[in-house]
């Protein structure tokens, strides 16, 4: 059997299992200059909900009756290509599907002796990258400012976090639960959690906890607790825009606050960015973060659902905030 997992309805609102479609297709034989894999583990991220609306964006949307693809680390079980070996791992954005051939022109390999497999689709793959760029390159964090960061127990906020407190900063995290708030402060050295679910005045409880104002602003939620730390920003702030789950299953444009003359007042920098933007500094970030992870300055969560099949209600679970920091299938 190979299975694989085709887009089969466009979700209105939050995903359901029947949006999606198993099918079962015969393994490919690899031709010349092309390697067979065996995918080992599969990333969900929030961003997918984004491709699965025909609508443009920055990246092509997913199709009808095809394969939704995501981060995966894959086997090589077979290989045309003087590049790859049998037994070689690799990484890169795959198809769900439980065997494929590639040319190889778009994969990385992974050693599995300096990391664990699954590290290479959070920590040292996307999520570490989108974590340091974003804060390092738009936020540009100074010692002794104030960073506030949602969706922080989640994959990229809890990296985020770390990032500030190593270069300084005093760290606020924004979580759903006590239990994550206290991971939060215990794990990975934030100064202080919000807990948004018992939280009835975003405003006053970022008042209380940031008394000198928010000089950063990680933001990977949007919505309401957005508006909340938005209101004590201080003069010359920036504000990181990762991503707005709290919005992207909606299906009419969420009102709230305009943050004009918020911006206007404060002079400060409110930018949207995804990690694309910085390719070319790919590379010495991942040996930044390598350097730090084998230091102990940085360490990882994550939520590792078992299954192949299991990958549509592992993607759904994300927008329950069922995962602790990055969610993963194994296969």
């Amino acid at each position: 059997m190979n299975l694989t997992i085709l887009l089969d309805k466009r979700p209105v609102g939050k995903p359901q299992l029947s949006d999606f479609k198993f099918i079962d297709e015969p393994i490919p034989e690899p031709g010349k200059g092309e390697i067979l894999l065996k995918t080992s583990y599969v990333s969900v991220d929030p961003y997918l909900r984004g491709r699965m609306i025909d609508a443009k964006s920055y990246a092509q949307p997913f199709e009808l009756q095809k394969a939704i693809s995501s981060g995966v680390i894959a086997e090589v079980i077979a290989s045309n290509h003087e590049g790859y070996l049998k037994g070689d791992f690799v990484s890169g954005l795959m198809a769900w599907s439980e065997y494929q051939k590639s040319d190889g022109s778009v994969l990385q390999k992974v050693n599995p002796s300096l990391a664990p497999l699954s590290a290479y689709l959070g920590i040292l793959g996307m999520t570490g990258l989108t974590a340091y760029l974003g804060l390092t390159e738009i936020g540009k964090p100074q010692k002794g400012e104030t960073l506030v960061v949602s969706g922080a127990a989640g994959a990229v906020g809890s990296v985020v976090g770390q990032i500030g407190k190593i270069l300084g900063c005093r760290v606020i995290g924004i979580a759903g639960s006590y239990e994550k708030v206290e991971m939060l402060k215990s794990k990975f050295g934030f100064d202080e959690g919000i807990n948004y679910k018992t939280t009835n005045n975003m405003k006053s409880a970022i008042e209380e906890k940031c008394p000198d104002g928010v000089d950063l602003y990680f933001d990977n939620v949007g919505g309401e607790i957005s508006d909340g730390v938005l209101a004590n920003i201080n003069k010359f702030a920036r504000i990181m825009v990762c991503g707005s789950i709290s919005v992207y299953n909606n299906t009419s444009v969420p009102m709230g606050p305009r943050v004009e003359s918020l911006l206007v007042k404060n002079s400060a920098l409110m930018q949207g960015f995804i990690v694309g933007n910085y390719a070319p500094k790919f590379p010495t970030a991942i040996g930044q973060l390598s350097a730090w992870l084998k230091e102990g300055k940085l360490t990882y969560s994550e939520t590792i659902v078992e299954g192949f099949d299991q990958i549509p209600q592992a993607f759904i679970d994300l927008f329950e905030g069922k995962n602790t920091g990055k969610m993963i299938v194994k296969i």
